[in-house]
């Protein structure tokens, strides 16, 4: 099956897990020219290269798969702090490609690390995972017991399939796993520490490796956090809570501002008009709740105008392989498991208690239901953060952020206050580090010199 709760708990606590990966050694990373890509941008000064580890962490000796990594080396070697290493979530992101993207990072930061990414199992080039499916799914909210029971079927099938053609990477991809790839790349580059920048669904990565290795970490912002301790019921919620927190904000800009498409219209009311033209079409929903990541408010008005005057909008497709990916690692961090359509009906009400205006969350609810295919239990369980041995974090967090939401930042500073500085962005959005230069200063002083602010501080919104 796909490992063990047994062998993931005794990872996070350094038992024999931990043992099994320090008998391991790496080979030294060979860097050389990035292959042509025409859809990458990559860069110049950039370098590429792989390291093979083992597919399984708890037998070190047996099979190994390659990671691609990316590099570009600090533009200011004389003053070089180490080694930045980054993950920008998705899942399903290639954090390779990205480390060699001009513009991602500050002039600042390029010139005094080694800026470097790997793409984690089942992404870019680390054995990419991809699902192929020739049939449509049932609606993805069932009515009744029957509509429930072919929805989970056909996960059932869907899933099998996907691990069937990704196999065996498949069965190894959850976040732990990447954890412990992470450390392998740190000890291939033959660095003590690290520093390390995540983005949404990277800031688990970046939980799980300070868990596993915080004294060996130099600094860590976490951007947008995944609370891993959330269970099903809270990972619903609490999504379709932030979901509607955003619109509430949306409505607010259109009011205010002369160029919004519903200016001086009843907004909400724009809104239910419009889900009732496509029958609360998933399309309209989908393209609504992804303006609401930058935001992009005049676009989300125009989708609800447009489909007033007859142009519904069509749903464009989440970054690169997410929708394959998340079903071997979301599936796997997460106790997704819904029992049946009691349990499923229960689940439902209560997304639409928290956020009637958007129908609860199409990413957490969507996400959900396609776990229903995915049997046992979750090889890398939820559970509470635990970072005794690590540095002071830098997390940040948008007050109001539609897939992590600002209640998760919270938990997770909760969780392990000793260890954690929260920054509030008072604004909307996901991703927040370089939307101000208020929230951009903070990130870059605390990788440049370890400074911390002494207290929890806010950044006004843009």
């Amino acid at each position: 099956m796909w490992g063990t709760v047994l062998a993931s708990a005794l990872l996070l606590a350094g038992g024999t897990p931990a043992v099994a990966e320090a008998a391991w050694s790496p080979s030294p990373i060979v860097w050389a020219a990035c292959p042509d890509d025409p859809d990458s941008p990559g860069a110049p000064d950039g370098e590429c290269g792989t390291l093979r580890v083992p597919l399984d962490w708890n037998r070190p000796a047996g099979p190994s798969i390659s990671l691609a990594l990316g590099r570009h080396r600090a533009t200011d070697s004389a003053h070089r702090l180490g080694v930045l290493l980054a993950d920008f979530g998705g899942p399903g992101s290639s954090n390779a490609e990205i480390a060699l993207t001009p513009g991602v990072y500050s002039p600042e930061v390029r010139a005094r690390f080694d800026v470097v990414g790997v793409d984690v199992r089942g992404t870019g080039r680390s054995e990419f995972i991809r699902c192929e499916t020739t049939t449509a799914p049932p609606g993805t909210e069932p009515r009744n017991r029957a509509e429930f029971d072919a929805l989970r079927a056909y996960h059932r099938k869907a899933v099998a399939d996907c691990r069937a053609h990704n196999r065996p990477v498949f069965d190894h991809a959850n976040t732990a796993d990447n954890a412990r790839d992470m450390d392998a790349v740190r000890r291939a580059l033959g660095e003590a520490r690290i520093s390390f920048l995540g983005i949404s669904y990277g800031t688990l990565l970046g939980q799980q490796y300070a868990e596993l290795h915080g004294d060996r970490v130099r600094a860590m912002v976490l951007d947008s956090s995944i609370d891993h301790s959330a269970d099903v019921r809270r990972f619903l919620g609490d999504r379709a809570t932030a979901a509607d927190e955003l619109f509430r904000q949306f409505a607010a800009w259109c009011d205010r501002t002369t160029t919004c498409a519903l200016h001086g219209r009843d907004v909400l009311a724009a809104w239910e008009q419009a889900l009732a033209i496509t029958g609360n079409g998933p399309d309209l929903r989908d393209r609504v709740f992804k303006d609401m990541y930058g935001p992009n408010w005049d676009d989300l008005a125009e989708a609800i105008a447009g489909t007033l005057a007859g142009r519904p909008p069509v749903s464009a497709q989440f970054e690169y392989n997410y929708a394959s990916i998340r079903l071997a690692v979301v599936c796997q961090d997460f106790d997704l498991r819904i029992r049946d359509f009691a349990q499923y009906s229960a689940l439902h009400a209560e997304e639409l208690r928290r956020g009637p205006i958007m129908r609860g969350s199409m990413l957490s609810h969507d996400e959900a239901v396609a776990c229903l295919g995915v049997p046992g239990p979750p090889a890398n369980p939820p559970h509470r953060l635990s970072i005794p041995r690590a540095p002071r974090i830098l997390l940040l967090n948008a007050r109001y952020d539609p897939a992590t939401p600002y209640a998760w930042a919270l938990a997770i500073h909760r969780q392990a206050p000793a260890n954690t500085t929260l920054l509030t962005y008072e604004g909307s959005g996901h991703g927040v580090f370089e939307r101000t230069p208020c929230t951009l200063s903070a990130v870059n002083r605390y990788l440049l010199t370890l400074q911390l602010p002494p207290h929890d501080v806010s950044c006004p919104a843009a």
